[in-house]
């Protein structure tokens, strides 16, 4: 760090630097802009805590939580948030303060909360952070290498009904499932807000995750379709070169959010999918999915998530839908595995390809 001034060295090297951060070389950190005005998605800011708000920790680049206390510093990541339950927020600093929009790692300003929401977690910017010749580094700048779509490997995609229905508990079920069953398994989490919690869920299942962050965003809500897209293609290409037959692709938030709606609309991400698995919390949401999934000339091949958790919602939910209701024990089942995923693989587990 030759280059980097005496001050910003000692910022950085005291900061917490969040996990939207993780793939970042901090040994490229120059110094600090103040130019705020020309901030956008991605870009790295370091922040001082200055008000503890709904988010008491921030997730590491270490991937572990750590209390925040008024006078941190914090490497975060310009970025919007869409969180029905939470915060709705956008990647602007226009005051002196700033938003914690999510404890992952993204700043910006709240513009609508949830009613039972605390208030967001307040943040002074001291400074976008610059490389060499002064240019702001981004996480894109940290991307994987760009990849064509693979063709071979098996996709499934989980999608849900909403925030809290139980999505990650049924895709890094399915993961673990298609695992024990002999497929070499990765996950993808497609969308999103950058957190470690989905994340660590598949690893502590043992599959291999990537997620948006590993192709430079630090959310994808209000990115461009064809970027999300791009995204998809080099996680799965990346998660097949790595050796995946199959790949569990999550894609964040409930039907009715934007990107999610564009996604089953009409985009490589749909045409790319081999079968889909439906969360939901409860039967009158199962049924609203799949109403809404055959309008737009889809059918999940099962249903999970919140409403498998009860056998009276389990039945109601079965009775509605007519769709195989699928707990997460279910799913790590093999014989489950056998008789509704197998079916949409485009490879034979590896014990009987052998």
């Amino acid at each position: 760090m030759t280059n980097m001034t005496s001050m910003t060295h000692a910022m950085c090297e005291l900061a917490k630097w969040a996990f939207t951060t993780r793939r970042v070389n901090r040994d490229d950190v120059r110094d600090l802009s103040s130019n705020f005005s020309t901030a956008k998605p991605g870009d790295l800011i370091l922040c001082e805590v200055a008000e503890i708000g709904h988010h008491k920790k921030i997730q590491l680049a270490e991937r572990r939580t750590s209390e925040s206390y008024p006078g941190d510093l914090v490497v975060l990541c310009i970025g919007d948030r869409y969180a029905p339950d939470q915060f709705l927020a956008s990647a602007i600093i226009d005051d002196d303060l700033i938003d914690l929009v999510a404890g992952g790692g993204v700043a910006g300003r709240v513009d609508a909360s949830h009613i039972f929401m605390e208030a967001p977690t307040r943040l002074k910017p001291l400074g976008l952070l610059t490389g060499i010749r002064g240019k702001v580094l981004n996480v894109s700048d940290y991307a994987v290498p760009a990849l064509p779509l693979n063709e071979d490997v098996t996709v499934i995609g989980v999608f849900g009904a909403s925030m809290n229905s139980g999505k990650t508990t049924a895709a890094t079920s399915l993961a673990h499932g298609l695992l024990r069953a002999g497929y070499a398994t990765a996950a993808v989490k497609a969308t999103g807000t950058g957190a470690f919690g989905d994340f660590n869920s598949f690893e502590d299942g043992g599959v291999p995750a990537l997620d948006f962050t590993d192709v430079g965003m630090p959310t994808t809500f209000r990115m461009p379709m064809e970027r999300i897209e791009a995204g998809f293609d080099t996680l799965v290409a990346t998660a097949a070169a790595r050796g995946a037959e199959v790949v569990v692709a999550e894609i964040a938030d409930g039907l009715f959010q934007q990107e999610t709606r564009d996604i089953l609309k009409s985009s490589r991400v749909r045409d790319r999918l081999d079968g889909l698995l439906f969360a939901a919390p409860d039967a009158l949401s199962a049924l609203g999915g799949i109403v809404v999934l055959d309008k737009l000339g889809l059918a999940p091949f099962a249903i999970s998530g919140m409403v498998s958790c009860s056998p009276l919602a389990t039945a109601e939910a079965a009775e509605v839908t007519g769709c195989p209701i699928l707990s997460r024990e279910d799913l790590w089942s093999s014989d489950i595995i056998a008789r509704y995923v197998a079916p949409l693989m485009r490879c034979a587990p590896e014990d009987v390809a052998a």
